[in-house]
């Protein structure tokens, strides 16, 4: 990145760098923009073939190109300037809200590029998954399965204890009835485990001569699950050396799991002291951090035999969950308002914002010590933001 290019426009205009000490402003309709994201969000995860025997597996493992390549990396000035007045501690984000063109994209989507290959690979026709009335994930099964030719059936639970208006007619379940998917709901409430439902659908897609590839909840209870994460901390690494920064925090939300154990794999394998703080908000604690410990663990043992994650290297902040799965409460609404306000931005009710209450937290109560850059792990989510306008009444 040229770091002699000159403002010419307005603050409100410029997309955020920071290098070292020095702050950079670039526009986004700018060929420096052009080359300079390009360097930045290289992708660092599939080129060449020398590493350690745990990216070498990673680079050997199919992979479908869902992604439009490396999320961007985000500086967040004003939320920074908010949080840490003296710039002590600098916050950025790496947006995998905006990491493809499928269906507004999203994590989700970052973990399938691993399981369609071995779908595709057993000649199936159907995708059978499960998830709430609004899930991310559901949809994104749906986008993956439309972009690849296939079916999806997914069974959409009442995970979340709340029935307005338009909560089952808009947002995520919209999306995937816009695409064609064959949506069932049920009355079923939430746990991360897997379901009778999505077992019968299976079951009914093959008594009609089809092929029924199941994905757990989150694509997460799965084999591959951790995969996607562990391959964004590579694409983490190419564009810290791009940007000069250390990305000394990650902070990310967990539930069903494999986001936080793959980021957690990762970062032990690469070995440079980075931390992973996951913030729950599943409101079941236990058996979120059961699951993305043995998650990392057979993630980890896939990559590398030799590759041990420790007890350590889980760390699952409960204290931001708000008591219950889905519902946003006064915490969450005033760090969702907070990102809105300061950097534009938007997070949801039932993840990103509960992830985003916990970093506010950290800096500002100090776990988070001055001289870090926190790196923000934006999951996704917005699509069901319509379906909690009620909570959002002014």
């Amino acid at each position: 990145m040229s770091e002699g290019i000159k403002p010419s426009r307005e603050p409100r205009d410029q997309l955020w760098f920071a290098r070292d000490s020095l702050r950079t402003s670039i526009y986004l309709d700018s060929p420096e923009v052009q080359a300079a994201m390009a360097a930045a969000n290289a992708n660092g995860a599939n080129g060449g073939e020398e590493g350690p025997a745990w990216l070498q597996k990673l680079r050997s493992i199919p992979r479908q190109p869902f992604l439009f390549g490396p999320s961007p990396v985000q500086f967040l000035p004003r939320l920074t300037k908010e949080l840490s007045p003296d710039e002590g501690v600098k916050i950025w984000a790496k947006r995998d809200d905006c990491n493809s063109g499928l269906a507004y994209g999203g994590n989700k989507i970052r973990k399938l590029e691993y399981l369609l290959p071995a779908a595709l690979s057993q000649n199936a026709t159907h995708l059978v998954s499960i998830g709430g009335i609004q899930s991310n994930h559901t949809r994104a099964v749906t986008a993956a399965a439309t972009a690849c030719g296939l079916k999806a059936v997914t069974i959409q639970e009442k995970w979340v204890p709340i029935d307005p208006p338009l909560y089952s007619k808009t947002g995520n379940i919209l999306l995937s009835r816009l695409m064609g998917g064959d949506v069932r709901t049920n009355d079923e409430g939430f746990h991360i485990g897997h379901k009778e439902a999505a077992k019968t659908a299976c079951e009914e897609v093959e008594k009609e001569g089809g092929k029924a590839y199941y994905i757990p909840a989150g694509a997460s209870d799965h084999e591959l699950g951790g995969l996607g994460f562990v391959n964004f901390v590579v694409e983490v690494a190419e564009q810290e050396r791009q940007l000069g920064v250390f990305f000394d925090t990650l902070i990310v939300c967990s539930v069903t799991g494999s986001s936080h154990a793959g980021l957690t794999v990762g970062a032990v394998a690469e070995g440079k002291g980075r931390k992973v703080i996951g913030i729950d908000a599943s409101g079941k604690v236990e058996a979120t951090k059961e699951q993305v410990t043995r998650i990392a663990r057979n993630t980890a043992e896939l990559l590398d035999p030799v590759l041990e994650i420790p007890d350590e290297a889980i760390v699952l902040d409960d204290r931001f969950h708000e008591g219950i799965y889905g519902i946003p409460g006064p915490s969450t609404i005033e760090a969702m308002k907070l990102a809105a306000r300061t950097d534009a931005l938007i997070t949801d009710p039932v993840y990103e914002g509960k992830s985003m209450a916990g970093l506010v937290q950290l800096v500002r109560e100090g776990t988070i010590k001055k001289g870090s850059n926190v790196l923000y792990v934006h999951l996704g989510g917005q699509p069901a933001l319509n379906a909690y306008s009620s909570y959002f009444q002014e």
